[in-house]
């Protein structure tokens, strides 16, 4: 199945059937009097987040999603029919933005949530409705009300505990596939991954899920290389897992090139919490491998960690020190209110 996190949608709500203006005409009976029905409701637009679902790629298919209008009324007091409504299915982690791509009009974020997106139409009364003691024979019924026309933007973004960062090559394909059953492509040439990849990694008899994005090279943020499309996919990590090569010449700049990505970003992605690991320590000798470290830590102004993927060093202490930091994450976190529905 292909990936694919953003997707244009116009969706439509039905409009309401219209009211009927009719008189009930029986043999034997003179006045008959006013039996027009009203109209039926036009149906909804909803979206709903069900499981099994990890791509939008269904919406690159299917853009349009229009309900059903409601029938008009019809004589001897019949109500019409209201229209169907229309579900759009989407993964966990989904957001549904206005037609400018900024504002969020609600995010999912839980199996079996639902909101509304546009409300179908009422339909109009009958003449039967405006019966009265003075009019007693109305000739007048109310159209129904028209459906919403809209166009909106589905954005998905990945749910993980820790998302892997670095630049190209710096061994997160090979972590996540050293620490978890996912078979990302591993290859030595710059973004080999070009779409973000979930694994489900275990320590100490505890789970947790690792996002790993395409690497990030200097000015990703201005559409460089593959550009920082994917970031938003670690957004809603706990903790960033920051990888840097060993093997590489610059450490220390490789490391500062992807913090100033983080921060040209915005939002708080640059001040999540971060662990930082020199990776690919088994092609250093002691003496290399303490330079690196050395100069890493002199950018990061605290402790590295080790590891190399390859050779399972380190991995264990590192995977310890993420599910430390998803627990205190948990332990700040506050119970997020579920959205119900949204109205334009």
């Amino acid at each position: 199945m292909k990936f694919l996190d953003l997707a244009k949608v116009y969706i439509r709500s039905g409009a309401g059937g219209g009211g009927c203006v009719s008189f009930r005409r029986e043999k034997y009976i003179e006045y008959g009097g006013p039996d027009g029905g009203d109209g039926g409701k036009g149906g909804s637009v909803w979206a709903e987040v069900v499981d099994g679902l990890n791509t939008l790629i269904d919406f690159r298919y299917q853009q349009h999603f229009f309900a059903k209008n409601g029938q008009p009324g019809r004589g001897q007091q019949r109500t019409g029919k209201d229209g169907d409504e229309i579900i759009l299915r989407v993964p966990v982690g989904t957001e549904v933005l206005d037609e400018d791509e900024e504002t969020v009009i609600c995010d999912l974020t839980e199996v079996g949530q639902r909101v509304l997106l546009a409300k179908g139409g009422n339909g109009g009364f009958g003449n039967l409705h405006f019966k009265s003691a003075t009019n007693q024979a109305p000739r007048r019924a109310n159209p129904g009300q028209a459906g919403i026309d809209r166009t909106i933007w589905l954005r998905l973004k990945l749910i993980a505990d820790v998302g892997l960062l670095g630049m190209p090559n710096a061994g997160k394909s090979t972590f996540l596939a050293a620490t978890s059953n996912a078979r990302p492509k591993i290859a030595d040439y710059p973004f080999t991954t070009l779409h973000p990849n979930l694994g489900v990694v275990g320590v100490d008899n505890v789970e947790f899920v690792v996002a790993d994005i395409p690497g990030l090279i200097e000015g990703a943020h201005e559409g460089r290389g593959i550009g920082d499309r994917f970031l938003g996919h670690v957004e809603r990590c706990a903790v960033l897992l920051h990888l840097v090569d060993g093997t590489s010449e610059t450490v220390a700049e490789d490391y500062r090139t992807i913090i100033h990505e983080l921060e040209a970003y915005g939002g708080e992605l640059a001040e999540k919490p971060r662990i930082t690991v020199l990776n690919k320590v088994d092609a250093l000798d002691e003496e290399e491998q303490a330079l690196q470290r050395a100069e890493l830590e002199e950018a990061v102004g605290g402790p590295v960690m080790t590891m190399s993927g390859v050779a399972h060093l380190g991995v264990t202490e590192v995977l310890r020190a993420l599910r430390a930091q998803i627990d205190e994450n948990r332990l700040r976190q506050k119970p997020v209110e579920e959205t119900k529905s949204w109205q334009p």
